[in-house]
């Protein structure tokens, strides 16, 4: 069940808009047609079970799951977990720079009187419990936000 969230998120309609004011010299409609295409042409490829590496960015992997043995987790119950493919998205090191370099200059981190910076983390240690892995499919995750 997702949950419901306040984060910004970037709609296909505002990738257009970005298209049509940053790269200039398209209509709207081609600039549509643009984003349409990439997308499209990113499905295809997914849909023949190859990956796409993009530069600078990601890789984005799509991976057969075999059936599996699961558990109901209201009842207990033992389930079978059908065959499927997944999509999962593995950042490049440079988006994670990049994401990483906002923390850094401080954006999105609060200090508790306003001048000093926020304290860093303990280094982890042996025998401590595993932190929680970052947001954004950092330890490839799926990305598909479903568990069925």
């Amino acid at each position: 069940m997702a949950k419901a969230s306040k984060e910004k998120r970037t709609t296909k309609y505002e990738l257009v808009q970005a298209v049509y004011t940053k790269l200039g010299g398209f209509s709207k409609k081609e600039a549509a047609d643009l984003v349409d295409l990439i997308f499209e042409l990113m499905k295809e490829t997914l849909g023949r079970g190859e990956h796409i590496k993009i530069s600078g960015f990601g890789n984005f992997v799509l991976r057969d799951k075999r059936e599996r043995q699961g558990r109901n987790p209201q009842t207990g119950e033992p389930i079978m977990i059908s065959a499927r493919r997944v999509l999962t998205f593995k950042p490049s090191q440079l988006l994670k720079q990049a994401l990483n370099a906002d923390m850094e200059d401080g954006e999105g981190m609060a200090s508790s009187d306003g001048d000093a910076p926020a304290p860093s983390p303990a280094p982890h240690s042996p025998g401590a419990a595993t932190p929680a892995p970052p947001p954004f499919g950092t330890a490839g995750g799926s990305t598909s936000g479903s568990t069925d």
